[in-house]
């Protein structure tokens, strides 16, 4: 097999901000940039996705902030941020500052929304999951309006991470308005999906072959298996998962030590 280089591709490790104290959240996050990841995202939840649904859990933005002072390297983010939870232009001045926090290094990583008691509980309309696409293409447009407005701007042009793999809608939103497409799935359906963003970019004229990035997820994957594979595929960003209270990033380890091998 013809071996594919790794030159721009990225390891990123989502910590799951569930079951865990904020000081072992804290040292989980020291701990991944030690080892050499390229992004450490958390999510935008307010209950544990996982395990008891009233377990610890702290709420993500305010925690960006924190861990955009404690390191000094790594891209940070949300995988994803619900767009229903925030107004956008709030959400906009709250990313340019995060990012001016971080001296430039923040993703802004981009979803519809889909856990149902975070709105009930939190008294957001929940809708229906088209409804909740269609927010999020309005959303876009604005919050690129408001960063162009904000004073001071932000340090870079904040690159977009939209998460989702609906063809026709969430898709077609990825190819206007993304830097960085996030979905889950195994290898072919990442190929179809990817063919399909692609179509949906030449039809509102953008390269998206070229332009955005290819992000998966790789939990329970181990590089020697499924990397070559990730990488055929047009994946440039793998990411793995950990969740408290232990937070174990040997799995994470195995992707760093991959990519630099590799190199």
């Amino acid at each position: 097999m013809t071996e594919i280089s790794t030159a721009g591709v990225r390891i990123g490790v989502q910590l799951q901000p569930q079951h865990a104290a904020y000081g072992q959240i804290r040292d989980a996050v020291l701990r991944a940039e030690d080892l050499g990841v390229d992004v450490i995202f958390n999510w935008d939840h307010f209950f544990p996705l996982y395990g008891d649904p009233d377990g610890l859990h702290f709420e993500c933005w305010t925690m960006l902030a924190a861990w955009a002072e404690q390191t000094e390297r790594v891209e940070l983010g949300a995988l994803v941020t619900c767009n229903s939870y925030r107004n956008p232009e709030l959400l906009a001045d709250m990313a340019r500052t995060v990012d001016h926090i971080s001296g430039g290094r923040l993703i802004l990583g981009i979803g519809a929304g889909w856990f149902q008691r975070d709105y009930d509980e939190y008294g957001y309309e929940f809708g229906t999951a088209g409804s909740r696409i269609a927010d999020l293409a309005q959303a876009m447009p604005r919050i690129k309006d408001r960063w162009a407005r904000l004073h001071p701007a932000p340090v870079r042009d904040i690159p977009v991470m939209i998460g989702g793999g609906g063809e026709r809608k969430t898709l077609r939103v990825v190819a206007e308005h993304a830097d960085i497409w996030h979905s889950f799935g195994d290898v072919e359906t990442l190929r179809r999906k990817s063919a399909i963003l692609d179509e949906h970019g030449a039809a509102v004229g953008r390269d998206t072959a070229t332009l955005v990035e290819r992000s998966a997820a790789v939990d329970g994957q181990d590089p020697a298996d499924a990397g070559d594979a990730m990488l055929a595929a047009g994946v440039r960003l793998l990411t793995t998962s950990a969740s408290g209270p232990d937070y174990d990033l040997s799995l994470t380890q195995k992707w760093v030590r991959w990519r630099d091998e590799r190199r």
